[in-house]
C-alpha cells in the first residue's frame, strides 16, 4: 500500500478546512492553524489517520465483506463511482434512500423487483404488455437503477460505511451508528467528528483531496481482496493434496494390515507343526 506523501496532500488541497467563523470544536485536535480566517488542517494527522482506516478497510475487504461508499455531493460522485466499481463495492451517489439500513428488507424487495423487471424483457413478457404499460415498467426501471442500481448486489447490510461529509449524509451516519456499522468518513473543520469511528481530517469540498484519499484507501481494499484471493487458492490446494493422500494412507493401511494378518497366520501355522512334532514324539 503506497504511503501518501504531505506533498501530495498540499496539492490536492486537502489541508483547506472551513471558515473560522463555521468550525466544529470538536475538530480542535484536528486543526494545525488559522490563516486569513479559514481553519488549515493537520496533515500529519490526516496521513496517520487515512493509514490506520486503510488498514481496517483491508482487514473487512480481506474477510470478502462488503463496504458501503456515500457520496452524494456533486464533487464526489464520479470519483465515488469509478473508485468503488474498480473495487466491486456498492455505492449510493444519489439521494440516499431513507431507512436503507435500518429497512433494508423493504430495499432488497425494490432491487428484487428491479430483476424482475430484466426478466420479464428477457423471457419476453415485456412485449405482451401494452405501449402504456411498457412505458410505465420502463419507467419505473429506469427510476430504479439510478437510485439502487449500484446496490444490486449488496444482498445483506454492508460491514462498514464510508462516507464523504458527515453533515450532507447525516441520516446514513445515524442508520449505522443505530446498527453498529462502523463509519470511516472524510471530515471536515465545520462537522462532528464524535459519530464516526475513524475519522479521516481532510476537505471534503475538493474533487482532488476525494480522489487522493479514497484512492489511498481503495489500495488497500484492493490487497484485502488480493490476499483473500491468495489465501483462498492456497486453501483448495492443500485439500486437494489431501484428498489425494487419503487413497494413498488407505492403502498403506490395508497393505500394512494385510502383512500384519500374514505374518499372525504364519505364526499360528508354525505353533500347529511344532506341536505336532512334539506329539509324534511322545509317541
Amino acid at each position: 500500500m503506497a504511503k501518501l506523501e504531505f506533498d501530495q496532500l498540499l496539492d490536492a488541497g486537502v489541508h483547506f478546512g472551513h471558515l473560522k467563523r463555521k468550525w466544529n470544536p470538536a475538530m480542535a485536535p484536528y486543526i494545525f492553524m488559522e490563516r486569513n480566517g479559514i481553519h488549515i488542517i493537520d496533515l500529519y494527522k490526516t496521513i496517520a489517520k487515512t493509514e490506520e482506516a486503510a488498514a481496517a478497510l483491508k482487514q473487512i475487504a480481506k474477510s470478502g465483506k462488503k463496504i458501503l461508499f456515500v457520496a452524494t455531493k456533486k464533487q464526489a460522485k464520479q470519483v465515488v463511482t469509478d473508485l468503488a466499481t474498480a473495487v466491486n463495492m456498492p455505492y449510493v451517489v444519489e439521494r440516499w434512500p431513507g431507512g436503507m439500513l435500518t429497512n433494508f428488507p423493504t430495499i432488497r424487495k425494490a432491487v428484487k423487483k428491479m430483476s424482475t423487471i430484466d426478466k420479464m424483457m428477457k423471457d419476453g413478457t415485456f412485449e405482451t404488455l401494452s405501449k402504456r404499460e411498457r412505458l410505465q415498467v420502463t419507467r419505473q426501471r429506469a427510476k430504479l437503477e439510478k437510485t439502487l442500481g449500484s446496490i444490486q448486489d449488496l444482498t445483506r447490510l454492508p460491514s462498514a460505511l464510508f462516507v464523504v461529509d458527515v453533515m450532507k449524509e447525516h441520516i446514513a451516519v445515524r442508520e449505522a451508528n443505530r446498527l453498529g456499522i462502523p463509519v470511516f468518513a472524510m471530515v471536515d473543520t465545520n462537522s462532528n467528528p464524535e459519530d464516526v469511528d475513524f475519522v479521516i481530517p481532510a476537505n471534503d469540498d475538493a474533487a482532488k483531496s476525494i480522489e487522493l484519499i479514497l484512492g489511498s484507501l481503495c489500495e488497500g481494499i484492493k490487497e484485502g481482496l488480493e490476499e483473500r484471493k491468495i489465501e483462498k487458492a492456497d486453501t483448495a490446494a492443500a485439500e486437494a493434496q489431501d484428498e489425494e493422500g487419503a487413497p494413498r494412507r488407505e492403502r498403506k493401511a490395508k497393505a500394512g494390515a494385510k502383512k500384519a494378518v500374514t505374518k499372525e497366520d504364519q505364526d499360528a501355522i508354525n505353533a500347529a507343526v511344532a506341536s505336532k512334532f512334539a506329539k509324534e514324539d511322545e509317541e
